[in-house]
């Protein structure tokens, strides 16, 4: 009975651990893209990733520009050796797990973004007003070189956008509704265009997103998710006029909302999990 007892109980432990590692993985996989990070790559999302991650624990000491050079190359063979891992220099599976478990609370600040990230095509600053998202960073300043990965984004010249506001824009939308019924998503990217044009907000796309504490996905590193082609389509269509959030600044998920704040706004319409409200 007691040797039965155990073997429970060991299965028990088992699972449990089992089901932290998936959850984690999964979380990773939020983070980073699935190929491998090697020395002399340039510019991909994943070096910001690393580099910022890194810096945040001290390893790296250089500047945050997307360059897996010498520098990086040491700060990541250090960092491997002082955790365990196998000391190859190379952003795999294992280090990318291990890098974001001791990670876990790290938020990238503008000078961690990527210039695709943080363009934008008008002048702007954050105004600190609350939303209905989770965590974020400071609203970054304008330096808009073209995000290669986020091409086919027609550029939408009647509202000034740039083609980085909307790549910026689809990066958001992938990161918040990602899974969302279409209509949904449109509607988390007429709300980001709702706020460029309010007087109580940033009046810049960039400067909206990375307001403090305005989107989840700009906090979970999500934003950093190469956006599918639906969530393209969704900013297409919120440029394009449509808006089904009727209107809206806010909106969140009532499973996860956190804010007591965001309850008090007035609620017009749920679209999927979303809630969205003025």
């Amino acid at each position: 009975m007691n040797k039965r007892l155990v073997v429970i109980t060991v299965c028990l432990v088992f699972v449990l651990f089992a089901g932290l590692e998936i959850k984690h993985r999964m979380k990773v996989e939020q983070t980073f893209n699935k190929n491998e990070v090697h020395y002399g790559e340039s510019g991909t999302a994943d070096v910001y990733e690393m580099q910022g991650r890194l810096k945040h624990l001290g390893f790296f000491n250089g500047k945050v520009d997307g360059d897996f050079g010498y520098q990086s190359l040491k700060s990541l063979k250090w960092f491997q050796s002082e955790f365990g891992l196998k000391v190859d220099g190379i952003l795999g599976d294992k280090t990318k797990l291990k890098l974001w478990e001791a990670t876990k609370d790290w938020k990238a600040s503008a000078s961690d973004l990527p210039p695709w990230v943080t363009g934008s095509s008008k002048e702007g600053a954050a105004a600190g007003a609350p939303s209905g998202g989770g965590g974020g960073a400071a609203a970054p300043p304008a330096a808009p070189p073209a995000a290669p990965e986020n091409a086919g984004l027609a550029p939408a010249n009647k509202l000034g956008l740039s083609q980085q506001d909307l790549n910026l824009m689809a990066n958001a939308v992938n990161g918040e509704a990602r899974g969302e019924p279409y209509i949904g998503q449109v509607a988390v990217a007429a709300v980001i265009l709702n706020r460029v044009k309010s007087p109580s907000f940033p009046n810049t796309v960039s400067g909206v997103i990375f307001q403090p504490g305005a989107f989840t996905a700009v906090a979970d590193g999500q934003i950093w998710l190469t956006p599918n082609e639906t969530s393209k389509k969704a900013v297409q269509d919120a440029v394009s006029g449509m808006d089904p959030s009727g209107g809206c600044l806010y909106y969140f998920n009532p499973e996860t909302a956190t804010s007591s704040w965001i309850w008090s706004r007035p609620q017009v319409k749920q679209i999927g999990k979303h809630i969205f409200c003025k």
